[in-house]
């Protein structure tokens, strides 16, 4: 009897198969999947049971850098984030509270070609900005009392960046990949 798996044997949770399936429409938003493949992975995605099902949806894609999809798509991962990084990527929540989209943008910009982990919280920041100023601009100004919580979450959002973790905004959608 085995005392030990090996990665491709344990289990996953739905934290993988959630990160599999937005992989997986990254790379059908791209073109590398016809339309009945992607049908077919993504099912293959939500009935996963272990990584190695999971990986061999992804052994012929690849993602940024060459590294493969699976990789690249899922949190944690990568390289582990610095304090430096962290702390940016918390800088970049926080920013879109005094500065609306602007901050998470302009930290999107210069640091987010440095740290992919910068720019993932960035690029959620700025999705979550924007989808707050479009809310306040079609409800003619009355979805702008939402900025008055929105700290709340941004706080929260800079506490997971800070801690390390992803964070992903509810009920925004990804209109900055």
């Amino acid at each position: 009897m085995k005392t030990t798996n090996a990665m491709g044997e344990l289990r996953v949770g739905h934290t993988e198969r959630e990160a599999a399936v937005e992989r997986l429409q990254e790379a059908y938003a791209e073109g590398r999947l016809e339309h009945e493949e992607f049908d077919t992975r993504m099912h293959l995605a939500m009935t996963a049971k272990t990584h190695a099902d999971i990986e061999v949806l992804f052994r012929d894609l690849t993602g940024t850098g060459g590294r493969p999809a699976l990789a690249a798509g899922m949190a944690g991962t990568g390289p582990e984030p610095t304090g430096e990084d962290r702390a940016l990527a918390a800088l970049a929540h926080g920013l879109g509270y005094v500065t609306s989209f602007v901050g998470p943008l302009v930290m999107m910009a210069l640091s987010g070609k440095r740290s992919e982990y910068v720019r993932r919280h960035a690029v959620a920041a700025l999705n979550f900005q924007l989808t707050l100023l479009i809310l306040t601009i079609v409800t003619f100004g009355i979805g702008g009392i939402l900025y008055a919580v929105t700290w709340i979450v941004a706080g929260i959002a800079a506490c997971y960046a800070l801690a390390g973790r992803d964070f992903r905004y509810p009920w925004t959608p990804r209109l900055v990949k």
